[in-house]
């Protein structure tokens, strides 16, 4: 029987529920970012718990490759160019409404970012777009901004909520916080609050910030489905030779084809162990600017038979890669122009799959590839070690087998994509509270 109170009650929780139901907006530099799926994931799963998502790129991504949840996203998507008629009236109507505001937002944006030409020309061409996104931020009552990376999304951000008045945040990942720290600390000290991939990065921006920041930090990892990326079972583990007679270590390398991601030291590793008489394949997902080389270095040190380059794939097809796996490998490194990975989400995808990992020592990798616990860690560069480390998963499989188990049990306790939304929606809630 329904009574009064009860019906009373549940009128309390819909009224509560309402109230917390949440229009954010979503900024990030270029949407749909094939390599970026980890803004993807975290926006659909979002939608199931805020009132509603709005994707607001700075640009349009134009690949030939796109995942199929990320298609239907580009239709909501928000796409507006850096010059028009409507953006040079917001502009007018700003400065003539808010003229403080406004001159005081320019000028702080020049004063933190003219150490940089290149950041600084961005953001002047920036602008004028921001000032007009806070006018239609407000006629959407929009309710919260989240940007992803720390540089020109969370830029945009900062100038929308500076005229706008919308609280705001950012996730800070890698190259975005290493390799540029211009006006790093404004952005930080007038968010809301400031969400990393991890402690590394929290603690990179305590010592460029200071101690101060630390009550709006919050590390919150990058997660993957755990029910789409399914572990294998102990048969699927083992050995190619023993579970397909082919004899064959499938090794797994996924990401751009770029110094960052140090495929030319995977490539040295797979001659070093072909050299001990040790058999390996290894394929390559991904494109970039480094293929050519890539592919020349494969020639040169005579593993053209061994290295297969696949291009672009969907999250779909990478899926499908892992399942055939042996070993998944991110030889990480440091590269020339200041970038660094954070905590490339490809390991997370490969432990959620049950495929053990060999991953750089670097950054924030090592939270989640927790040396002979999660996987093998190997120094950046190392190309000895990194062949070590392989060959050690490929000699002893009952290791393989036990940091694969270890790894899935930690993404499900610490890299699940629904919990660490959550934890996410419930910062966004506390500050309209």
């Amino acid at each position: 029987m329904i009574t009064f109170e009860r019906l009373q009650k549940q009128e309390v929780e819909n009224v509560r529920l309402k109230r917390n139901r949440l229009r954010v907006a979503y900024i990030m530099s270029r949407f749909p970012k094939l390599t970026e799926t980890f803004v993807l994931n975290e926006m659909l799963a979002m939608k199931q718990k805020v009132g509603a998502v709005e994707i607001y790129p700075l640009m349009k991504e134009n690949a030939a490759v796109v995942h199929t949840d990320a298609a239907m996203l580009v239709e909501e998507a928000h796409y507006t160019p850096f010059v028009s008629a409507p953006i040079l009236r917001a502009n007018l109507e700003a400065l003539r409404q808010q003229p403080v505001i406004y001159r005081q937002t320019f000028q702080t944006l020049i004063r933190e970012t003219q150490g940089n030409r290149h950041f600084l020309m961005a953001s002047l061409a920036l602008f004028p777009k921001a000032v007009y996104l806070a006018k239609l931020f407000k006629a959407r009552r929009i309710d919260h901004i989240h940007a992803h990376f720390a540089t020109h999304p969370a830029a945009a951000a900062f100038i929308i909520h500076r005229l706008a008045d919308i609280p705001f945040s950012f996730t800070a990942h890698g190259s975005d916080l290493h390799r540029h720290q211009e006006m790093l600390c404004a952005k930080v000290e007038e968010a809301a609050f400031v969400t990393t991939i991890s402690e590394y990065n929290r603690r990179f921006i305590l010592d460029h910030c200071g101690e101060a920041v630390a009550p709006r930090l919050h590390v919150i990892h990058c997660g993957v489905d755990v029910d789409r990326f399914q572990a294998k079972s102990p048969l699927e583990t083992l050995h190619a030779a023993q579970a397909n007679g082919h004899g064959t270590f499938q090794i797994l390398a996924i990401g751009t084809l770029h110094e960052v991601k140090g495929q030319r030291y995977l490539i040295d590793a797979i001659a070093v162990l072909r050299d001990q008489g040790i058999y390996v394949a290894c394929e390559l997902v991904g494109d970039g600017p480094d293929r050519d080389a890539l592919e020349r270095q494969v020639r040169q040190r005579g593993v053209a038979d061994r290295v297969t380059f696949f291009g672009h794939r969907s999250r779909d097809q990478v899926i499908e890669h892992l399942k055939h796996a042996d070993l998944l490998v991110a030889p990480s490194v440091p590269s020339s122009d200041g970038r660094r990975e954070g905590i490339p989400v490809v390991l997370i995808e490969a432990m959620a799959s049950g495929v053990p990992v060999v991953a750089s020592r670097l950054s924030g990798i090592p939270e989640l590839v927790q040396h002979e616990k999660t996987g093998l860690l190997a120094e950046p560069a190392d190309v000895d070690g990194l062949a070590a480390a392989i060959r050690r998963l490929f000699t002893d499989r009952s290791l393989a087998q036990q940091l694969s188990c270890e790894a899935r049990r930690y993404i499900e306790a610490e890299f699940n994509l629904h919990k660490n939304t959550n934890a996410l929606a419930q910062l966004f809630a506390e500050v309209r509270q």
